[in-house]
């Protein structure tokens, strides 16, 4: 019955049809917004654990947290990224609809192709654009297309080499303005931080030592819960 229903339904207009589009994508606006300020929020509580560790001259812990900042960081700068591209998307929806009523039928964007397909590749709306796909696709404003999938090994990669750098910049400004602020002995080990590191198991156990209960891994598990 709901089948029959289906195909008995009239067809949108293209008016109607943008409305849709928009209001969907408000809707993945506001949940970006969502995951923002949830990401936000647990930066300060990371912030605040990176303050005391740097005060007990534990910098093998404040090094591990600041980089679960810069990673945060670089998680908001995408998901403002996302959203200018629903907001983008949006604005050429509309201009297709405008021409639409003199031609009389949607028009091909290539721009608006360009941004879905970015987009499908966007974990946190990957599957709201993976339905526009289709739709627009049937509507005439786009050609079908394969989703290619990220050299995410490559993207990793730079990444890391990313987040070392920035690690020291967040130390800086979260545990102290200058380094005058702080202890001879945090001042110290920022310095060794700077030469390259030739044992990863040593840090690993000066973070053992100072982080009890788990508690840096269920820092990193609630960070990781509200980036992705």
């Amino acid at each position: 019955m709901e089948t029959v229903k289906s195909l008995l339904k009239p067809k949108p207009t293209p008016q109607q049809q943008l409305r849709e589009w928009q209001r969907r994508l408000r809707n993945e606006g506001r949940n970006i917004d969502r995951q923002i300020r949830d990401v936000q929020r647990e930066e300060k509580k990371v912030e605040k654990a990176i303050r005391e560790a740097a005060k007990r001259n534990d910098m093998g812990s404040a090094k591990a947290l600041a980089k679960e900042v810069v990673r945060s960081r670089k998680a908001v700068n995408r998901l403002y990224e996302n959203k200018a591209q629903l907001n983008s998307i949006s604005m050429h929806l509309g201009e297709i609809v405008a021409t639409a009523r003199t031609v009389g039928h949607l028009s091909k964007s290539t721009e608006v192709m360009k941004l879905v397909n970015s987009l499908m590749k966007a974990p946190e709306v990957a599957a709201t654009m993976q339905e526009f796909s289709k739709e627009m696709t049937k509507a005439g404003v786009m050609e079908e297309m394969v989703n290619d999938a990220l050299d995410s090994t490559l993207d990793s990669e730079d990444m890391e080499e990313e987040i070392e750098e920035e690690v020291d910049k967040v130390l800086t400004a979260i545990a102290g303005e200058t380094a005058s602020e702080l202890p001879d002995a945090v001042r110290k080990e920022k310095e060794k931080m700077k030469q390259p590191s030739t044992s990863v198991p040593a840090e690993r156990t000066a973070i053992a030592e100072a982080v009890d209960d788990g508690e840096l891994d269920q820092i990193r598990e609630r960070l990781a819960r509200v980036r992705s």
